[in-house]
């Protein structure tokens, strides 16, 4: 087996018309729950493996908010995935799990996992099926086991009847609750923000200092949080000055020497509600990030060519870049009541 595979359970994890909406209300069963945004490209996930439907999505928003999940039922995934912020652990540095245990990493948001390849801060999981068992069985997160899931759902008076609408039988394995998951998240699609409307022609205007902005970042940061997704999907070590546990990154799951330091690109959409900012969480504002790459840079092991000679940006230009970024959140995913807990 992979390495990544072995290790991923005990890494911390993290142009359209206006009527055609990235999500649409739910209705009936037959419905196409998941829909690819005019301005995305097509997903990653084999949506033919696992189609989503009305039964299967309800099945994996009950679960995302079950707290039997958790070895002592009280830690549910949306314990550090909170809708209002992008589906992240708001306020919180790095994640907090059972027994209040502290982890080392920022919670990433959940968001667009469709097209996502590998997942957490180092990669660590490359299936977004496979992806639920880390936080679950991780001794910091919810300190479980797969199999003991599995026979508290079996045990519970309302899962058999769920599992058997979504799937056709009342079974309950791993396959089937994974996969129920990831029905679930791959229905969080953030694609809706102004400036989505805005590259879709559908109406929405941004200001002077948006689009000064927007055309800083092209030149500035687009080289890594590329395309629509904001994001190259690459491993980049972005020059943070060594603190904590000096978190080794991709290495912990390659062990490739290149590799040290190294974390993976995060999107920005929905940027500025998903603070505090980076796989340690250490800056809390955009501020604090733009100013880390304009003089707080510094010359690591394998810090990445591009920021060889930091990225330079007088004040008013950070103002400016940070009034695009805003233009990036996507209110209505952030309180789409389809998402929120029954």
């Amino acid at each position: 087996m992979k390495k990544s595979f072995l290790l991923f359970s005990i890494l911390l994890i993290g142009c359209s018309s206006p009527k055609d909406e990235p999500v649409t209300p739910i209705k009936n069963q037959e419905q196409t729950l998941f829909q690819t945004p005019k301005n995305f490209p097509s997903p990653i996930y084999e949506l033919s493996s696992n189609p989503v439907n009305q039964a299967g999505f309800e099945l994996g928003k009950e679960l995302f908010n079950e707290p039997m999940l958790s070895r002592d039922n009280t830690i549910a995934c949306a314990e550090c995935h909170n809708q209002a912020y992008a589906f992240t652990h708001h306020g919180h540095d790095v994640s907090h799990g059972i027994d209040n245990r502290v982890g080392s990493r920022n919670a990433p948001p959940i968001q667009n996992m469709a097209w996502q390849k590998e997942f957490f801060w180092d990669g660590g999981v490359g299936n977004l099926d496979l992806f639920s068992i880390a936080p679950i069985e991780n001794p910091l997160e919810m300190d479980e086991n797969i199999g003991n899931v599995l026979g508290k759902l079996r045990k519970s008076t309302r899962y058999p009847a769920l599992f058997q609408k979504a799937f056709g039988t009342s079974e309950i394995n791993t396959q089937r609750f994974l996969k129920a998951l990831s029905q679930f998240m791959l229905t969080l699609v953030s694609a809706n923000s102004r400036y989505d409307k805005y590259v879709r022609n559908e109406g929405e205007i941004l200001g002077t200092n948006e689009l000064k902005g927007l055309k800083l970042f092209q030149e500035k940061c687009s080289s890594c949080h590329a395309g629509q997704l904001f994001t190259d999907q690459t491993y980049r070590n972005n020059g943070l000055y060594m603190q904590g546990s000096k978190d080794q990154g991709r290495y912990r799951i390659t062990e490739i020497e290149t590799d040290k330091y190294k974390f993976k690109v995060p999107s920005l959409r929905n940027i500025d509600v998903t603070g505090p900012y980076m796989h340690d969480g250490r800056f809390l504002t955009l501020d604090a990030v733009l100013e880390h790459y304009n003089t707080g840079v510094q010359n690591t092991q394998n810090l990445d060519p591009l920021l060889a000679k930091k990225i330079p940006m007088t004040a008013e230009e950070k103002l400016q870049i940070i009034a695009f970024l805003r233009t990036l959140t996507d209110k209505a995913f952030l309180t789409n009541p389809n998402f929120s807990a029954n």
